[in-house]
């Protein structure tokens, strides 16, 4: 329960809250275009100038990438310390043409603001720098020490992340660490995470003749490139989801009974799933449904392919070069490293004679799976019950923040709370992307509150030895 003087003030200001969003998401901090390297410095440079006009101490550090931003406000020695983690990079735009309005214009409509990072992950991240805010603006302290480390490359697969954390283990030093990128169960209930699928994203360039030929003519003579991927690419899973590449499922951990069991009763409704995404049927992996299938068992799947003539009309050729990227989401205990090993030699294994293969390696993130029953997931649990008014259901993700695992490794934190305010509907890399008003309310107040609920904690395990201890005596003296 928050402070009521706290929650006047969150009321009283959603409006200004709202316009200083739109402004950050109308930074164009796009990571993966390179002329857009400027806009994710802007954004980088926007946050340090926001927190810090809060009374956060803090810096921009160069990676040799994208910057990261990092700030802090250490409130008390005897307090605990949560390490908030967000990201304000965001994918391309992609095609204008399929935005109702301009990607980086924000505006609101239906009681949501649609723009590109509006949901992912800008709006989430805002969430925890407005309930700061309101909780400085009334009480003149926070209750409790926070971090924030605010990363500008999370949509290239935060490749310069593993070497920060491990150069900067006593900056980023925390009891806990938060993190809000992610969806709830559905628009009507409120979810918390406790697994990730790790990511392993890599590119097939395949090349033959130095240039376009006649397929009239040199068709039957030589190996099409184009021919070529499409062999390579349907020999790396069957018509059942499975993948073919050999030792793939050699060390995937099943999911438990127990946790069969707690997914099954969750409310899904594959209808809802069907209209949301077009699709006339769902088809998870055979004995598996489909959550289990999309939550917590490894994919092969096809994320963009090329080559050969695309345009009006017919050409006929044999293209020069053809390409696929190819993503594959890993589960506990799968390790990135081994699957990046096997893709590539079963890619070269499979490869027809006549052609070339490069393989290119873009992000390889390891899978997570988080306690469910620490006093941290407890009173976050509380805290979500609290702002969104439902208890949240607690559920895996089919997604990847690979820094979520390199900060469990190298900081040694175990407490890691994957709280998600967007819905599922909510467009996050695709056209039209938006973030309800409501969920950015109920998020503020959500982080506002998981502040409050963490100072207790710490009380609360300080006391429990002392109660243990005099138990103890009284027995002994029965």
């Amino acid at each position: 329960m928050l402070p009521e003087r706290v929650l006047r003030h969150i009321d009283d200001n959603m409006e200004r809250y709202t316009d200083e969003l739109m402004q950050l998401i109308a930074i164009p901090s796009d990571s993966m275009t390179a002329c857009h390297a400027g806009d994710v410095r802007k954004a980088a440079e926007w946050l340090l100038a926001h927190v810090s006009r809060l009374g956060f101490k803090g810096r921009i550090y160069e990676t040799p990438g994208h910057p990261v931003v990092f700030a802090e406000m250490l409130s008390d020695p005897a307090a605990p310390t949560l390490l908030i983690y967000g990201h304000y990079d965001v994918q391309p735009e992609g095609d204008v043409k399929d935005w109702h309005s301009k990607p980086f214009e924000p505006v609101i409509r239906d009681e949501a603001i649609y723009g590109r990072g509006a949901s992912d992950d800008k709006g989430q991240l805002f969430t925890y720098v407005k309930s700061i805010e309101s909780i400085l603006s009334t009480e003149g302290k926070l209750p409790l020490n926070v971090k924030l480390f605010f990363e500008g490359e999370e949509e290239l697969g935060s490749p310069n992340m593993e070497e920060f954390v491990s150069q900067h283990k006593e900056l980023l030093k925390a009891d806990v660490i938060a993190v809000s990128d992610g969806a709830k169960f559905s628009k009507d209930r409120p979810a918390i995470e406790y697994g990730l699928r790790g990511l392993v994203y890599m590119q097939l360039d395949i090349t033959g003749p130095k240039m376009d030929v006649h397929s009239g003519v040199y068709g039957g003579g030589i190996t099409n490139p184009a021919t070529a991927l499409v062999q390579i690419i349907s020999s790396m899973r069957d018509g059942n989801g499975k993948s073919l590449i050999p030792g793939f499922y050699d060390d995937v951990r099943d999911i438990e009974p127990r946790e069969r069991k707690q997914l099954a009763e969750l409310p899904f409704d594959a209808a809802c799933v069907c209209d949301l995404t077009g699709c006339c049927k769902l088809v998870p992996e055979q004995n598996y449904t489909f959550l289990e299938s999309t939550w917590a068992r490894p994919t092969v799947e096809i994320n963009g392919i090329w080559g050969g003539y695309c345009e009006e009309g017919s050409k006929t050729i044999i293209p020069c070069s053809a390409g696929a990227k190819v993503s594959m989401r890993i589960v506990p205990d799968q390790s990135a490293e081994k699957i990046v090993a096997l893709f590539e030699e079963h890619v070269r294994k499979v490869t027809p004679p006549g052609v070339t293969v490069k393989i290119t390696r873009h992000a390889a993130s390891e899978p997570v799976i988080v306690s469910q029953d620490s006093h941290a997931i407890k009173s976050a649990k509380a805290a979500v019950e609290y702002g969104f008014g439902k208890e949240p259901v607690f559920i895996r993700s089919g997604g990847s923040i690979g820094v979520v695992l390199t900060m469990k490794k190298w900081l040694e934190i175990e407490d890691i709370l994957l709280i998600g305010f967007a819905d599922p509907e909510d467009g996050e890399h695709s056209p039209n992307e938006h973030f309800r008003l409501e969920n950015y309310y109920n998020g503020i107040k959500t982080t506002a509150a998981l502040m409050y609920n963490l100072a207790q904690m710490r009380k609360l395990e300080e006391a429990m030895p002392i109660a243990e201890q005099h138990t103890h005596q009284h027995n002994i003296q029965e």
